[in-house]
């Protein structure tokens, strides 16, 4: 009997297509065991095809299975479907993945309101971390469709080689400048991976990965953060040591977080926005001090995240209603209705 796609999805089971007796999250094929398991699996179904639909770590999951499943004369086709908010997923063959589009959309409609909300209180500036861990691409449409008063590209960032002090002091001067105009308000958008961007928190990630995998054993890993940021403090470089430090003490613990199964700083869980928000009120205390800066500073954090990508598709991302069709249940009712 031909199973269904709903029959076959119930032994499919993880975000990132990691096939295995038990899986759930993101999840990375690399043992032995689970690419015996995925192509078990794919066997036991007979599929003539298995469509890993994500971004880039879910494509390389999807060309790892290829090569594995090709080597061991497995019948299965391995396909990857470009399907990633970020919008870092392009060639000359893809011009952009779904889902972009409408995410951004989406969030540019909330920063929209908070722009217009925003100039009718005249009172606080909002601070809007934005997804997009290796790409700034959903801050620039965002800021491109909303014009909020300041946003940090990351890629810019990284281009101009600028600090992290570089960028505080930047924010700074625009708010002492808006301050002399009357205007104590406005909408900043941050980037989610703008950390990674930063030269010396770069170095600063890199020497953390290498002493929490090497120098920090199992058992120290259980104990209470700032416990584990001493210990890390001993193994670090002068350069690196001396910034955790500087960093606010909330931000520098998140960056002691576990690592996803990609290896990857969980960059979401890293609160960005905070950590701008703690340094420009320092700066602008300290330039209080010197009768540089003279008005009322009262920002607001917002982390906008999954809820852009969980809505029904817009027009340019669902051009094709075929292919969008089955992803995403209410639009599958919508067409049941008509």
């Amino acid at each position: 009997k031909q199973k269904t796609a709903y029959e076959i999805s119930a032994c499919l089971v993880g975000s990132e297509m990691c096939i295995r007796d038990r899986c759930a999250g993101r999840d990375k094929i690399e043992t032995p065991e689970q690419f015996e398991n995925s192509q078990k699996y794919c066997e036991s179904l007979k599929l003539d095809g298995l469509i890993v639909i994500g971004g880039d770590d879910s494509n390389t999951n999807a060309c790892l299975l290829a090569e594995y499943f090709k080597k061991n004369n497995c019948h299965t086709k391995v396909i990857g479907c470009p399907k990633t908010i970020d919008g870092d997923l392009k060639n000359d063959y893809v011009e952009v993945s779904f889902g972009f589009d409408t995410a951004c959309k989406v969030y540019s409609e909330v920063i929209g309101n908070i722009c217009v909300d925003t100039i009718s209180s005249k009172k606080y500036y909002h601070f809007i971390r934005l997804m997009g861990r290796s790409a700034s691409h959903i801050a620039l449409e965002c800021a491109l469709l909303s014009r909020p008063t300041h946003t940090f590209i990351g890629e810019e960032v990284e281009a101009k080689q600028q600090s992290l002090a570089h960028c505080i002091n930047e924010l700074a001067d625009l708010i002492c400048k808006r301050a002399a105009n009357g205007k104590d308000y406005g909408v900043v958008l941050v980037p989610e991976g703008l950390i990674e961007f930063i030269q010396e928190i770069k170095v600063l990630i890199s020497e953390l990965n290498t002493v929490l995998a090497k120098n920090i054993s199992e058992e120290d890993k259980q104990k209470d953060v700032s416990d584990i940021f001493d210990l890390v403090l001993n193994h670090l470089t002068k350069d690196s040591a001396e910034l955790l430090q500087y960093l606010p003490r909330t931000i520098a613990e998140q960056l002691l977080l576990d690592r996803d199964p990609h290896g990857n700083v969980q960059v979401s869980k890293i609160e960005t926005e905070k950590l701008l928000i703690l340094m420009v009120t320092s700066e602008l205390e300290k330039r209080r001090s010197q009768n540089q800066y003279n008005s009322l500073f009262q920002p607001i954090p917002h982390f906008f995240g999954y809820e852009g990508r969980c809505c029904l598709l817009y027009t340019s991302d669902a051009a094709d209603d075929l292919l969008c069709v089955d992803l995403g249940g209410r639009r599958i009712i919508k067409k049941k209705n008509n």
